[in-house]
């Protein structure tokens, strides 16, 4: 790419790092808030640092000036931004820039929690508590008002999804930094490629391979199920309710993996292995597939009878 269009494009990015920044005060935050690593990261590859900070400058001042705030979102998102450029800029492989991405993004979201807990105040369980209860209100008006009384959503089952909501706290976080880490990844390469910026790309889905060592701790976390199902240590039910799932996501990725392999060894069309997704996400025993893959030489066996 020639300096000329360079420059376009990435002053195009500015513009739209600018753009994405004031989207937060606005009802689509819950799909911009993903993208906002990403500029950081298309500049920070492609220009040095002197520029990257010329570039960047003037979004930051702009957005300060229309609202404070905005420049503490701003370097909150900053950080993963100039990891996954520093990593782009070195030539890493792209497992070990969504590895130092969630890792970084999880540790930022953990310091921004005991800050806000240590510093401002802020409670997590009131504010879950608030949102569960303003979610739960209309269920339960309708069970008040309705024949069926208050069998219908009681106070009760406010409670128990309130204590639901806050012991999968950590697995929503983990899914968001992994979610917003794809993402990055995932719209970086192809636009850097663009802009003539090798970037790595992951390997095959039909290569994908999930570390055998996961069903010793599935086995593991399911006994544990069954030891504290009745019991009232609550340490050990939140780490069965964030590990069981997030276990099962391996899983179904491991299955995924599988039937793109599969597709490949049978030359069957492409779309095939990707509508295999939906079963896999929508009916939870499917991820049995994956653990008999992971389990069992599947792929040898049936590259062996291939050949």
């Amino acid at each position: 790419m020639n300096i000329l269009k360079l420059r376009w494009t990435t002053a195009a990015w500015s513009i739209i790092y600018l753009l994405l920044l004031l989207s937060l005060v606005t009802p689509f935050s819950i799909v911009t808030a993903f993208l906002l690593v990403l500029p950081v990261a298309i500049l920070f590859t492609a220009l040095d640092t002197r520029s990257f900070i010329v570039h960047i400058a003037p979004v930051w001042i702009i957005a300060m000036l229309i609202e404070p705030f905005f420049l503490l979102l701003a370097l909150y998102f900053l950080i993963p931004g100039l990891v996954f450029g520093y990593l782009y800029r070195k030539r890493r492989p792209a497992m070990q820039v969504l590895k130092y991405g969630i890792a970084v993004l999880l540790l930022e979201m953990l310091v921004l929690l005991m800050v806000s807990t240590t510093f401002f105040e802020l409670s997590l369980s009131r504010y879950v508590d608030e949102i569960v209860q303003m979610t739960t209100a209309p269920l339960t008006e309708m069970g008040v008002n309705s024949s069926l009384g208050s069998q219908f959503w009681t106070e009760a089952d406010t409670a128990a999804l309130k204590d639901r909501t806050m012991q999968l706290v950590p697995f929503a976080m983990i899914i968001s930094a992994f979610l917003m880490t794809v993402v990055t990844h995932a719209l970086a390469r192809p636009t850097l490629n663009s802009m003539g910026l090798s970037v790595p790309r992951l390997k095959p889905a039909r290569e994908w391979m999930m570390p055998r060592s996961l069903l010793w701790y599935y086995l593991l976390i399911f006994f544990i199920s069954l030891a504290v199902r009745d019991s009232d240590n609550n340490f050990m039910h939140l780490i069965v309710a964030n590990a069981m799932p997030l276990l099962q996501i391996c899983f179904m990725i491991q299955a995924l993996g599988f039937f793109y392999f599969l597709a490949h060894e049978k030359k069957w069309h492409p779309v095939i292995p990707l509508l295999t997704a939906i079963p896999i996400v929508l009916f939870p025993p499917a991820i049995i597939v994956g653990i008999i893959d992971l389990a069992f030489p599947l792929r040898q066996a049936i590259s062996k009878n291939k050949r």
